[in-house]
């Protein structure tokens, strides 16, 4: 893989050279309407996904968030196909690894780009230690995984024009807070063949108040992520609303944190978090030019 960074960093200064400040304040005349249908699955994709969604390798408090984080939809409006190579960014305690790897097991490749494997961050570890157990722990759904690295020092997950589809769920916060979201758009920009797709999900602040540079509140404003997005290269394809949550007041005490299924104030207006649900999010298509 370190062989693949080295080819990566050309491909990454150079598309952040080339957007330049110009790109990323581009008028927004031009961009899709607010809130794109999904395209529609394939059959087999569909009966795939259905499939992976009931299988009892998810646990029943994953299966609950389902009415939050609608995988089904979110998949089909970026365009996900059984026989991609779908490379997931950051995938954490592997929420969508559980959706992702028997869609793709049989005819497509899953990569799962996680946390550097050398990192001296203890929770880096438990992270890493917690997701490889999850794919010890069931051979038939996750042994044709591909784990890899995504970090500020290897930022190529997959060789440069490799990738059909990028997917990261709730990280652009964290890029930002560790001071490298435009590396790894970047380099998400340089994993993806021509004409490939980048989808983001990722929690919603007010468009009214000031970004946070660090996002310490976890939120971000989208069109943050579209700026983000359009300077490494990308083209906005649209947004939808199917993980909105016009409940989400975005001004709680611990930030996105204080809401489920985090419930960071524990016992404290418990019953009041959970009625607002899960964060309001963005769900944003972004593609590759071709050629």
């Amino acid at each position: 893989m370190r062989t693949a960074t080295k080819m990566l960093a050309t491909a990454v200064l150079a598309g952040l050279a080339l957007a330049g400040p110009a790109r990323a304040d581009a008028a927004s005349a031009d961009r899709p309407s607010a809130d794109m249908a999904p395209a529609a699955l394939d059959s087999a994709t569909a009966a795939a996904l259905d499939a992976a969604l009931a299988g009892a390798h998810r646990s029943d408090a994953n299966k609950a968030r389902d009415m939050y984080r609608h995988p089904k939809e979110t998949l089909a409006f970026f365009g996900l196909s059984g026989d991609q190579t779908v490379v997931e960014i950051s995938p954490g305690g592997g929420w969508y690894t559980e959706v992702l790897a028997p869609v793709l097991k049989d005819t497509g490749r899953y990569v799962a780009a996680g946390p550097d494997r050398q990192s001296k961050s203890e929770y880096m570890q438990r992270t890493l230690a917690r997701f490889d157990e999850k794919l010890k722990a069931a051979p038939e759904v996750y042994g044709k995984v591909e784990v890899a690295e995504f970090g500020p020092d290897d930022l190529a997950p997959v060789p440069p024009g490799t990738a059909d589809l990028v997917l990261t769920f709730r990280n652009v916060h964290n890029w930002m807070a560790a001071g490298w979201a435009e590396q790894a758009f970047a380099a998400m920009y340089a994993a993806l063949k021509p004409g490939g797709v980048l989808g983001v999900v990722e929690h919603r602040a007010a468009d009214d108040k000031p970004q946070d540079p660090k996002a310490a509140s976890g939120y971000v404003r989208q069109d943050t992520v579209i700026a983000l997005a359009e300077k490494a290269g990308f083209t906005f394809a649209g947004s939808s609303e199917v993980n909105a949550n016009p409940k989400d007041s975005k001004d709680h005490p611990k930030g996105v944190w204080t809401l489920p299924p985090t419930l960071t104030l524990k016992d404290q207006d418990r019953e009041k978090y959970l009625a607002i649900g899960e964060s309001d999010r963005m769900t944003l298509k972004f593609v590759k030019p071709a050629g």
